[in-house]
């Protein structure tokens, strides 16, 4: 089953994926978005965590998009056409980060699992 949730997710099987993204990728280039710039840090620890460790001129260039796009919804307005063009929706900036902060979580998981199963093993004089 989890195959097949797979394949019928994936852009490059399912015609449907593929129309989803074309449909989201001209949503976000009509504001000047990345999809990565769509999480929120208020919602998720991980995402805020994964903000903080990247370089500032990388979270600096998300707020200034995120601000644009605010501004230009309120305005009822798009970008230029040509700027559109220019945009890439989909290149990620916050994955490698991210999971790496899932690494570095499920590392201390892992370590204080190993002090709680070795201090059951231990008999309590």
């Amino acid at each position: 089953m989890s195959s097949f949730l797979q394949s019928f997710l994936d852009p490059k099987k399912s015609w449907l994926a593929a129309l989803h993204m074309k449909s989201l990728s001209k949503r976000l280039r009509k504001y000047g978005l990345r999809y990565d710039d769509l999480y929120d840090p208020y919602y998720d620890l991980d995402i805020k965590e994964a903000l903080n460790r990247l370089p500032r001129e990388i979270v600096n260039a998300r707020n200034q998009r995120l601000k644009r796009s605010m501004d230009l919804s309120m305005k009822h307005e798009y970008l230029p056409e040509n700027l559109q063009q220019m945009q890439t929706p989909f290149r990620s900036y916050l994955q490698d980060m991210l999971a790496l902060v899932y690494v570095s979580y499920m590392g201390t998981l892992c370590d204080a699992w190993n002090e709680v199963s070795k201090g059951k093993g231990r008999k309590s004089k």
